[in-house]
Protein backbone atom coordinates (compact mmCIF):
# COMPACT_ATOMS: atom_id res chain seq x y z
CA UNK A 1 0.00 0.00 0.00
CA UNK A 2 1.20 3.38 -0.47
CA UNK A 3 2.03 5.81 2.06
CA UNK A 4 0.45 8.55 0.70
CA UNK A 5 -2.77 6.78 1.81
CA UNK A 6 -1.72 6.63 5.34
CA UNK A 7 -1.90 9.31 7.78
CA UNK A 8 1.44 7.54 9.86
CA UNK A 9 4.36 6.21 8.46
CA UNK A 10 4.61 5.34 12.33
CA UNK A 11 3.36 3.02 14.32
CA UNK A 12 4.13 2.49 18.26
CA UNK A 13 3.71 -1.37 19.45
CA UNK A 14 2.54 -1.52 23.26
CA UNK A 15 5.09 -4.57 24.81
CA UNK A 16 6.03 -4.23 27.91
CA UNK A 17 3.00 -5.71 30.08
CA UNK A 18 3.67 -8.43 32.24
CA UNK A 19 1.77 -11.09 30.41
CA UNK A 20 0.27 -12.26 33.79
CA UNK A 21 -2.70 -13.42 32.09
CA UNK A 22 -0.72 -16.12 29.71
CA UNK A 23 0.77 -17.67 32.19
CA UNK A 24 2.48 -20.30 32.32
CA UNK A 25 3.96 -19.26 29.09
CA UNK A 26 5.25 -16.25 30.19
CA UNK A 27 6.98 -17.84 32.91
CA UNK A 28 10.08 -17.58 30.59
CA UNK A 29 8.96 -15.15 27.59
CA UNK A 30 7.38 -11.79 27.35
CA UNK A 31 3.99 -12.08 26.10
CA UNK A 32 4.47 -10.91 22.56
CA UNK A 33 6.92 -13.50 21.75
CA UNK A 34 4.32 -16.79 22.45
CA UNK A 35 3.95 -18.31 19.56
CA UNK A 36 0.08 -18.41 17.90
CA UNK A 37 -0.29 -19.81 14.21
CA UNK A 38 3.54 -20.75 13.70
CA UNK A 39 4.84 -17.40 14.58
CA UNK A 40 5.25 -15.05 17.67
CA UNK A 41 2.61 -12.15 18.94
CA UNK A 42 4.71 -9.21 18.00
CA UNK A 43 5.05 -10.51 14.43
CA UNK A 44 1.76 -10.57 13.48
CA UNK A 45 1.47 -7.26 14.29
CA UNK A 46 4.65 -5.93 12.80
CA UNK A 47 3.76 -8.49 9.52
CA UNK A 48 0.32 -5.90 9.37
CA UNK A 49 2.05 -2.87 9.94
CA UNK A 50 4.41 -3.96 7.06
CA UNK A 51 1.56 -5.44 4.69
CA UNK A 52 0.01 -2.25 5.38
CA UNK A 53 3.36 0.29 4.40
CA UNK A 54 3.58 1.59 7.84
CA UNK A 55 7.24 2.08 7.64
CA UNK A 56 8.84 2.60 11.26
CA UNK A 57 7.46 0.74 14.21
CA UNK A 58 8.56 1.93 18.51
CA UNK A 59 8.59 -0.80 20.42
CA UNK A 60 8.46 -0.43 24.45
CA UNK A 61 10.37 -3.31 26.74
CA UNK A 62 10.02 -4.37 30.75
CA UNK A 63 9.39 -7.94 30.87
CA UNK A 64 12.56 -9.92 29.83
CA UNK A 65 13.14 -6.88 27.59
CA UNK A 66 16.33 -8.34 26.36
CA UNK A 67 14.63 -11.19 24.52
CA UNK A 68 12.13 -9.13 22.71
CA UNK A 69 14.25 -6.35 21.64
CA UNK A 70 16.98 -8.77 20.00
CA UNK A 71 13.81 -9.94 18.44
CA UNK A 72 12.06 -7.06 17.20
CA UNK A 73 15.14 -5.82 16.18
CA UNK A 74 16.40 -8.20 13.94
CA UNK A 75 13.52 -7.53 11.55
CA UNK A 76 14.21 -5.47 8.28
CA UNK A 77 10.56 -3.93 7.81
CA UNK A 78 8.89 -2.07 9.34
CA UNK A 79 12.11 -0.92 10.89
CA UNK A 80 12.02 -0.85 15.18
CA UNK A 81 13.47 1.40 17.46
CA UNK A 82 13.58 0.57 21.26
CA UNK A 83 11.55 2.43 23.77
CA UNK A 84 13.13 1.65 26.94
CA UNK A 85 11.13 0.68 30.20
CA UNK A 86 13.10 -2.12 31.90
CA UNK A 87 14.24 0.32 34.98
CA UNK A 88 9.95 1.09 35.18
CA UNK A 89 6.84 -0.41 33.36
CA UNK A 90 4.68 2.78 32.76
CA UNK A 91 1.59 1.10 31.24
CA UNK A 92 -0.17 2.40 28.27
CA UNK A 93 -0.24 5.94 28.58
CA UNK A 94 2.48 6.73 30.31
CA UNK A 95 4.73 4.10 27.58
CA UNK A 96 3.29 6.34 24.82
CA UNK A 97 4.40 9.58 26.92
CA UNK A 98 8.32 7.89 27.24
CA UNK A 99 7.59 7.14 23.63
CA UNK A 100 6.55 10.49 22.37
CA UNK A 101 9.60 12.31 21.08
CA UNK A 102 10.06 9.26 18.91
CA UNK A 103 6.34 9.46 16.99
CA UNK A 104 5.13 12.05 14.19
CA UNK A 105 2.08 13.83 14.74
CA UNK A 106 -0.67 11.39 14.28
CA UNK A 107 0.96 7.97 15.27
CA UNK A 108 -0.47 4.27 15.00
CA UNK A 109 -1.27 2.63 18.40
CA UNK A 110 -1.53 -0.96 18.55
CA UNK A 111 -0.86 -3.68 21.33
CA UNK A 112 1.47 -6.26 20.74
CA UNK A 113 -0.54 -9.24 21.30
CA UNK A 114 -2.97 -8.05 18.53
CA UNK A 115 -4.59 -10.34 15.96
CA UNK A 116 -6.63 -9.84 13.45
CA UNK A 117 -7.77 -10.57 9.73
CA UNK A 118 -8.53 -7.16 7.42
CA UNK A 119 -11.77 -7.03 5.56
CA UNK A 120 -11.51 -5.18 2.25
CA UNK A 121 -9.11 -2.96 3.48
CA UNK A 122 -6.53 -2.61 5.41
CA UNK A 123 -7.62 -1.23 8.98
CA UNK A 124 -4.87 1.40 8.96
CA UNK A 125 -6.33 2.43 5.99
CA UNK A 126 -9.29 2.82 6.91
CA UNK A 127 -8.38 4.39 10.03
CA UNK A 128 -6.53 7.15 7.65
CA UNK A 129 -9.48 7.88 5.75
CA UNK A 130 -11.76 8.32 8.83
CA UNK A 131 -9.13 10.65 10.24
CA UNK A 132 -10.14 14.47 10.64
CA UNK A 133 -7.08 15.79 12.99
CA UNK A 134 -9.18 19.13 13.36
CA UNK A 135 -11.90 17.00 15.34
CA UNK A 136 -10.21 13.95 16.93
CA UNK A 137 -7.57 13.32 19.28
CA UNK A 138 -7.65 10.09 19.01
CA UNK A 139 -9.82 7.25 16.69
CA UNK A 140 -9.99 4.21 17.88
CA UNK A 141 -10.64 0.48 15.73
CA UNK A 142 -13.58 -0.84 17.60
CA UNK A 143 -15.59 -4.05 16.45
CA UNK A 144 -18.55 -5.46 16.57
CA UNK A 145 -19.33 -8.77 19.36
CA UNK A 146 -20.05 -10.56 15.74
CA UNK A 147 -16.79 -9.83 14.70
CA UNK A 148 -14.78 -10.27 17.95
CA UNK A 149 -13.27 -14.45 18.51
CA UNK A 150 -12.45 -15.24 21.52
CA UNK A 151 -14.10 -12.50 23.52
CA UNK A 152 -16.97 -13.28 26.11
CA UNK A 153 -17.03 -9.94 27.91
CA UNK A 154 -19.99 -6.69 27.52
CA UNK A 155 -17.98 -4.67 25.50
CA UNK A 156 -16.49 -1.83 26.31
CA UNK A 157 -18.08 1.39 23.95
CA UNK A 158 -21.50 3.16 22.30
CA UNK A 159 -20.94 4.60 18.97
CA UNK A 160 -23.30 7.40 18.16
CA UNK A 161 -24.11 8.23 14.13
CA UNK A 162 -21.08 10.53 14.21
CA UNK A 163 -18.72 8.11 15.28
CA UNK A 164 -18.26 9.43 18.78
CA UNK A 165 -17.85 7.27 21.77
CA UNK A 166 -19.21 6.80 24.94
CA UNK A 167 -18.32 3.91 27.95
CA UNK A 168 -20.28 1.15 28.38
CA UNK A 169 -23.20 1.40 31.52
CA UNK A 170 -22.74 -0.38 34.30
CA UNK A 171 -25.38 -3.15 33.90
CA UNK A 172 -25.45 -2.88 30.34
CA UNK A 173 -23.64 -4.31 27.42
CA UNK A 174 -21.97 -2.01 24.73
CA UNK A 175 -22.00 -3.12 20.77
CA UNK A 176 -18.29 -2.07 20.34
CA UNK A 177 -15.26 -3.66 21.55
CA UNK A 178 -11.68 -1.97 21.25
CA UNK A 179 -9.57 -3.64 19.42
CA UNK A 180 -6.22 -2.56 20.77
CA UNK A 181 -5.70 -0.34 17.46
CA UNK A 182 -6.10 3.78 17.70
CA UNK A 183 -4.67 6.00 15.45
CA UNK A 184 -3.59 9.02 17.99
CA UNK A 185 -2.91 12.59 17.86
CA UNK A 186 -0.55 14.02 20.10
CA UNK A 187 -2.92 16.37 21.19
CA UNK A 188 -4.30 13.27 23.27
CA UNK A 189 -0.91 13.02 25.17
CA UNK A 190 -0.99 16.93 26.58
CA UNK A 191 -0.70 17.99 30.07
CA UNK A 192 -0.26 13.96 31.04
CA UNK A 193 0.59 12.42 34.51
CA UNK A 194 4.15 11.85 35.13
CA UNK A 195 4.77 7.98 35.81
CA UNK A 196 2.83 5.01 35.14
CA UNK A 197 -0.79 5.60 33.84
CA UNK A 198 -4.01 4.08 31.72
CA UNK A 199 -4.61 5.35 28.22
CA UNK A 200 -8.13 5.52 29.86
CA UNK A 201 -7.21 8.67 31.50
CA UNK A 202 -6.34 10.60 28.51
CA UNK A 203 -8.97 8.76 26.36
CA UNK A 204 -11.77 10.25 29.10
CA UNK A 205 -10.76 13.48 28.89
CA UNK A 206 -11.20 13.62 25.05
CA UNK A 207 -14.73 12.22 25.40
CA UNK A 208 -15.93 14.98 27.88
CA UNK A 209 -14.19 17.07 25.12
CA UNK A 210 -16.04 14.92 22.30
CA UNK A 211 -12.99 14.00 20.42
CA UNK A 212 -12.54 10.14 20.92
CA UNK A 213 -13.77 8.93 18.08
CA UNK A 214 -14.43 5.08 17.11
CA UNK A 215 -14.45 3.62 13.87
CA UNK A 216 -16.10 0.05 13.16
CA UNK A 217 -13.54 -2.31 11.77
CA UNK A 218 -14.63 -5.11 8.62
CA UNK A 219 -12.43 -7.78 9.65
CA UNK A 220 -12.14 -10.10 12.08
CA UNK A 221 -10.46 -9.70 15.56
CA UNK A 222 -8.53 -12.24 17.82
CA UNK A 223 -8.88 -11.96 21.82
CA UNK A 224 -5.22 -13.65 22.26
CA UNK A 225 -5.03 -13.02 26.41
CA UNK A 226 -5.20 -16.60 27.75
CA UNK A 227 -3.04 -19.97 26.55
CA UNK A 228 -7.34 -21.28 26.10
CA UNK A 229 -7.38 -18.48 23.64
CA UNK A 230 -4.68 -19.80 21.42
CA UNK A 231 -5.82 -23.26 20.00
CA UNK A 232 -9.51 -21.71 18.53
CA UNK A 233 -7.31 -18.76 16.93
CA UNK A 234 -4.95 -20.89 15.45
CA UNK A 235 -8.09 -23.05 13.85
CA UNK A 236 -9.90 -19.83 12.84
CA UNK A 237 -6.82 -18.32 11.04
CA UNK A 238 -6.00 -22.02 8.92
CA UNK A 239 -9.56 -22.00 8.06
CA UNK A 240 -9.14 -18.11 7.01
Amino acid sequence: MSTALLASDTAMILAAGLGKRMRPLTASQPKPLVRVAGKPLIDHALDRLAEAGVAHAVVNVHYLADALEAHVLARSTPTVTISDERTQLLETGGGMIRAQSLLPDPFFALNADNIWLDGPKSGFYDLSRRWDPQAMDALLLVVPHARAANFNGPGDFHMDPQGKLTRRRDGRVAPFIYTGIQLVSHRLLRDAPEGPFSTNILWNRAMEEGRLYGLSFTGLWFEVGTPQAIRPTEEALHGG
